[in-house]
């Protein structure tokens, strides 16, 4: 299988392609930066005449504007890229006649959470330009699938961290300040929850929906279905690296984060019709990190 992968210079495109690679598929690696393909998705042109002259069978979407900060302060740029980024490849995907199209979403579209565990039937409850995008990016791809006939999948994504990770990151930073001796950072005291997991799992998730035909048409929960808690993590990350730095409760970053954000995935949909199991659970997926982020200090 040929598959063409956007923003495959980033923390997930990069496992990605490896993963695709590894597992016998061709990976065409498109980004900004680097890559096969080197474009803007928000180029018509680059999409529909450049990325148009390559040969693949599928398309998986990473690529995006993914610091909620930045959304925030530049909510034009994040439309652009996450919205009509995506508007673009699914002209792209019609035109090719691509056998699937599968699109990285976010656990942000649910926002805080109506129900725990969070099912793909919760009602959405975003909350920043960053969620809306990946709102707006969703309603576009299920209205390509109803009016194009696209084979598409959603993947809504609950924490990933692995190798490639950026350093503003939880399992980051923690990792960073254990292996330093530094102290761990705890804003809100590490109350808020999450389902943290390794990102090979994700890429496992991806192949899943790329090679079954029950996938098609889906939107899927993707993580463990497990909640931790920030502060359980920096304590696992303590022990795993046997560090002695000590932890520090910090206030909430602003206002709105003062009431801890408790969120995590019921997986038994993508579990049932598309046999998924976390293949890295996650113990084993922080030690592969803390290693991985040793042999960067040693560097």
């Amino acid at each position: 299988m040929k598959v063409l992968v956007t923003g495959a210079s980033g923390f997930i495109g990069k496992n990605l392609t490896s993963y695709l690679e590894k597992n016998g598929h061709i990976a065409i690696a498109v980004d900004l930066r680097s890559g096969n393909v080197v474009g803007d998705i928000t180029n018509v042109n680059f999409v529909l005449e450049t990325l148009a002259e390559h040969d693949f069978d599928s398309i998986v979407h990473l690529a995006a504007v993914a610091d909620v900060k930045a959304c925030i302060e530049d909510p034009y740029s994040c439309y652009k890229v996450n919205s009509f980024g995506t508007l673009n490849m699914l002209e792209l995907a019609i035109k090719k006649g691509v056998r699937r199209f599968i699109y990285s979403s976010s656990a942000n579209v649910y926002g805080t959470p109506f129900e725990l565990p969070v099912k793909e039937t919760t009602p959405i409850n975003p909350r920043t330009p960053y969620d809306y995008s990946k709102v707006v990016s969703e309603n576009l791809i299920i209205s390509y699938g109803r009016n194009k006939a696209l084979p598409f999948v959603i993947l809504r994504s609950w924490k990933l961290f692995g190798k490639y990770d950026v350093p503003t990151t939880a399992v980051s930073r923690f990792t960073s300040a254990c292996l330093r001796g530094d102290p761990i950072q705890l804003y809100n005291a590490g109350r808020d929850t999450t389902d943290p997991y390794h990102v090979e799992n994700y890429c496992h998730a991806i192949m899943l929906s790329l090679g079954k035909e029950e996938a098609i048409g889906e939107v899927f929960n993707v993580g463990t279905g497990n909640q931790v808690s920030i502060r359980q993590l920096a304590e696992m990350i303590k022990r795993l690296t046997n560090s002695s730095s000590r932890t520090i409760d910090l206030p909430p970053r602003t206002p709105q984060e003062a009431s801890p954000m408790r969120s995590y995935p019921s997986i038994d949909k993508i579990k049932s019709k598309l046999s998924y199991q976390p293949t890295i659970l996650l113990e084993d997926g922080l030690s592969r990190t803390i290693r991985y982020q040793k042999d960067l200090l040693t560097e």
